[in-house]
């Protein structure tokens, strides 16, 4: 039991120290970075991001999110920098260097040589008085107190602060772009949240099954039509497709318990009129809504003033909207 209290005394000790060390950094976002956003927003260059160690591994997160939110970027290992790599860097990119300390025998090797390329050199960096910091252009600093590990050495806290300093700069770089979530969406085309932003109603239905039936049509054929296309009901539609109501199964059961006479019974009479409808151009997470507020699995589909399909709640589930 004292283990397990301390496991949760350790791991909200942690959580508070991270969120504390970023809430410290808030007053060191002013001019620096600011003309930093300027600068990157005024020029076609990519950024390039570099580090050493852990700060690799924040350096590969970082280019991730600037390419999904439309800042091109790459990453450049330090240490490969200097047998090599230097020569993925253009004349217009932006190098961000990502240190700690700022004194790393590898940075201090690569600084002077981005410097003669005569890129602009950004120091995301842990210590202001660093030779990395002297030699930057821009300094965004992520210092932080202390680790969060009991021995004050594992990258902990410092790595977290270096990765949202990073997000602080693609978000302000998106926002200044304009940059919306229908362009978020052309960078995700494969996932779910990119079939959410991109996917529309004519995309997802299945047009080769259209139930429709005339206002006339007998009980048997409502029937048929509702059970050969499988989707659960029908619309009822007049001259040009016109929508004048819809009829689901659980319409046919409502009727079949006021033993009604079953030779008679015409689809207008027993069909839902003002049928909850979407177009065929509306966005498929809209459809979803909407059958979440009125609690229902499936809509019809309309183009103008005619029906063209029909969309249902497994269409949503098998592209993974739902």
């Amino acid at each position: 039991m004292n283990l397990l209290k301390n496991i949760k005394t350790t791991a909200i000790n942690v959580l508070q120290n991270e969120a504390d060390a970023l809430i410290n950094l808030i007053p060191f976002i002013g001019e620096d970075f600011e003309a930093c956003v300027r600068d990157i927003l005024q020029h076609s260059g990519r950024v390039v991001v570099t580090g050493i160690g852990k700060s690799a591994i924040i350096s590969n997160k970082i280019v991730a999110t600037l390419n999904s939110t439309g800042t091109p970027s790459l990453f450049m290992h330090a240490a490969d920098a200097i047998h090599g790599d230097l020569g993925m860097i253009k004349k217009e990119d932006f190098v961000i260097c990502i240190s700690k300390s700022g004194n790393t025998p590898e940075i201090k090797v690569l600084v002077p040589l981005v410097k003669q390329l005569g890129n602009k050199l950004i120091a995301l960096v842990g210590n202001e008085s660093s030779y990395l910091a002297r030699q930057a252009d821009y300094v965004l600093y992520a210092g932080v107190k202390e680790e969060a590990c009991p021995n004050k050495l594992a990258p902990t806290t410092s790595t977290t602060a270096q990765m949202a300093m990073g997000d602080a700069l693609a978000v302000c770089l998106l926002t200044a772009r304009g940059f919306t979530a229908e362009s978020f969406a052309r960078f995700h085309p494969g996932g779910a949240l990119g079939k959410k932003l991109y996917l529309k109603v004519g995309d997802v239905m299945d047009d080769s099954l259209l139930p429709v039936i005339t206002e006339n049509a007998n009980l048997k054929d409502v029937i048929v039509e509702i059970s050969s296309k499988r989707l659960g009901a029908t619309a009822v539609v007049g001259p040009d497709r016109q929508l004048l109501g819809i009829i689901t199964d659980g319409d046919l059961r409502r009727m079949l318990q006021r033993d009604p006479d079953l030779t008679r019974i015409k689809a207008v009479e027993i069909m839902t009129s003002h049928p909850k409808t979407i177009d065929t151009g509306e966005y498929a997470v809209k459809a979803l809504g909407l059958m979440r507020d009125f609690n229902i699995t499936q809509l019809v589909v309309m183009e103008g003033n005619s029906v063209v399909g029909f969309i249902h709640i497994h269409d949503l589930m098998k592209e993974g909207i739902v």
